[in-house]
């Protein structure tokens, strides 16, 4: 290569007028418009155009052989381009190089698809011919701000007293969760090493090594169905603090998602977040990530039908169940055919139908109103305030959460359909206050809400025999518009309180020692108070870019199916290979 570059494609201006330069870069495109040929020429700092005269036999005849994603280096007086030629979309759209040099680096066969910000392609081809992906514009940015993320995070810790310690991805399977990705060992043929789900354990093994604040930016893995905002290789910020309350982890995170909008954006976020216990956000919102952009709050309607004649509802009011309703605003906007496909969203969920009443014009009609007595029409009226017309969908289900947890969705795509949120709007609140347990019904036990260490509400312990359902964890959900982007808790941190946990969740003395003996053994030498959170780091700068799916921040992303594409991820291996490690595949 004779001619290195001495500017990026995205650098010159009018101050550089009259200085030659040099430019490498790919043709992003090629234009001959009467004997003269333009070049805009492409790297991941922007675009330059460039100029071709025909006065140079030799270099105009090769550039009018340059295609698309051919790579160039080019030599070349920068000038001012006429006032009727700036492109004041472009920061170089004041300039041009006059090319006096041309070296042919590489060429290129027809790209699949066009190199451009709004391709027409799938996105198996596009994972297919990642390289190629990445050469877009958009891509590249995402990727760059997930660079300045990263920077920005190691140095707001690092300022915090935060030490950035690494932790091993060859580990002890602890499935508790996501099934384990396992790697055979060699060396002790027969066993196996886990890749981790999270450095939970060893987190907590460096509080009582005395390291009192860690973080680290850390891949995990977790071997379950995929989502668009799932991968089963995905990055997490892992943050751990000893000495510490639930306010001093939610404080150091507010103080980072702060500092992280104003330095990189230059935009206020005003902390503290608010907090809303779980219960309030299933009753208020149907979610424990609920979106605050805009309101359409649930209303409970339970006690209203306490004495229905209409069966459908007797029979949840009965069963102690739940009938909850949202308001929408302008009923007659909805035609019957849309309510419908609103009751068969409902049934897409689980839930056994939707029902509905239309408010209009002082009285409820259509729907179930037949089958409502006049008192309980009233009662609705007055319950939900209801003066405009309204369209009113309810839902009723023996199982309380459950119920709320179908509004909270019905809710969410009305607010698309009826253009309720405010995208340019940032939210940020805490969920606080969930429960520690949940019952399993097809385990018949109770399992831990977040994972087997996160602590009780100290004025909840003595409700762990008798009233385990009752008892709220030491955890904490960060929330930013809808989507969790960080969780966390404070830690059991003594053996007797972690074995008393182990026995609720059914988990046996020898099982506990074999999957977490190491760290109940820690617990016995002085382990300090401690509590820590995780982000989902991939998930943060998805929603910071924009972008609709994880995979758009991710350079090398699976499919949903977990298949890398480009290189032809998962493989067969050489029978050698298996041989080595004592392994048979049985074919079914």
């Amino acid at each position: 290569m004779k001619l290195k570059r001495t500017h990026t494609c995205g650098e010159l201006n009018l101050s550089h007028t009259g200085q030659k330069v040099v430019l490498n870069g790919w043709v992003d495109n090629w234009r001959d418009h009467g004997g003269i040929i333009f070049i805009d020429l492409r790297d991941r700092y922007g675009k330059t155009q460039v100029v071709f005269y025909p006065e140079n036999a030799d270099i105009y005849a090769t550039a009018k052989k340059l295609r698309s994603e051919y790579v160039i280096a080019v030599k070349g007086e920068v000038q001012a381009r006429p006032p009727e030629a700036v492109n004041p979309n472009l920061s170089t759209g004041e300039i041009e190089v006059r090319v006096e040099a041309l070296e042919l680096l590489n060429v290129s066969q027809v790209p699949p698809f066009e190199i451009k910000d709004y391709v027409d392609a799938s996105e198996d081809l596009r994972l297919r011919y990642r390289y190629l992906d990445l050469r877009r514009p958009k891509l590249q940015r995402n990727i760059l701000l997930r660079h300045r993320l990263a920077q920005f995070t190691r140095q707001f810790f690092d300022q915090e007293g935060f030490v950035e310690i690494e932790t091993p991805f060859l580990t002890k399977s602890t499935p508790e969760g996501a099934r384990d990705f396992l790697v055979p060992s060699r060396l002790h043929r027969g066993k196996f090493y886990a890749l981790p789900q999270s450095p939970q354990t060893y987190k907590q093994i460096l509080m009582v090594s005395g390291f009192d604040k860690y973080f680290q930016i850390v891949k995990c893995f977790r071997d379950e169905d995929l989502r668009k905002d799932r991968q089963p290789e995905f990055t997490q910020i892992d943050i751990e603090m000893s000495f510490v309350d639930e306010d001093d982890v939610m404080g150091v995170v507010e103080r980072y998602i702060q500092q992280l909008f104003k330095q990189l954006f230059d935009e206020d976020i005003p902390i503290p977040f608010p907090r809303i216990p779980y219960h309030e956000a299933m009753e208020r919102f149907g979610s424990d990530k609920p979106d605050l952009r805009f309101g359409l709050e649930l209303n409970e309607v339970t006690p209203l039908f306490s004495n229905t004649a209409f069966n459908v509802f007797a029979s949840v009011v009965k069963a102690k169940g739940y009938i909850g309703a949202l308001v929408v605003p302008q009923a007659s906007s909805y035609s019957r055919k849309q309510i419908e496909q609103l009751g068969k969203y409902i049934e897409s969920l689980g839930g056994k139908g939707l029902a509905h009443v239309k408010f209009m014009n002082g009285q409820l009609e259509g729907g179930i109103s037949k089958f409502l007595s006049a008192d309980e029409h009233q009662a609705l009226k007055t319950q939900l305030s209801l003066k405009d017309d309204a369209l009113i969908l309810m839902v009723a289900d023996t199982h309380r959460e459950f119920a709320q947890t179908l509004l909270g969705s019905l809710r969410l795509r009305l607010a698309e359909e009826l253009d309720l949120i405010d995208k340019s709007v940032k939210k940020f609140h805490w969920v606080v206050d969930f429960p520690l347990l949940e019952y399993d019904e097809e385990e018949q036990r109770y399992v831990a809400r977040h994972h087997p260490f996160t602590s009780p509400k100290l004025e909840d312990i003595n409700k762990l025999e008798s009233q385990p359902e009752e008892v709220r964890a030491r955890a904490y959900d960060l929330i930013f518009n809808g989507n969790e982007i960080a969780g966390g808790s404070i830690r059991i941190h003594t053996r007797e309180m972690q074995e008393k946990m182990f026995r609720l969740l059914k988990i046996e003395p020898d099982e506990a020692e074999r999957k977490f003996g190491f760290l109940m053994e820690a617990f016995q030498y002085g382990a300090p108070p401690h509590g820590g959170i995780a982000f989902g780091f991939d998930r943060l700068v998805m929603l910071i870019a924009d972008t609709p799916s994880i995979r758009d921040v991710i350079a090398f992303p699976k499919t949903a199916s977990a298949v890398g594409l480009m290189e032809n991820t998962p493989s067969e291996v050489d029978p050698q290979q298996l041989k080595e490690l004592g392994i048979s595949i049985e074919n079914k």
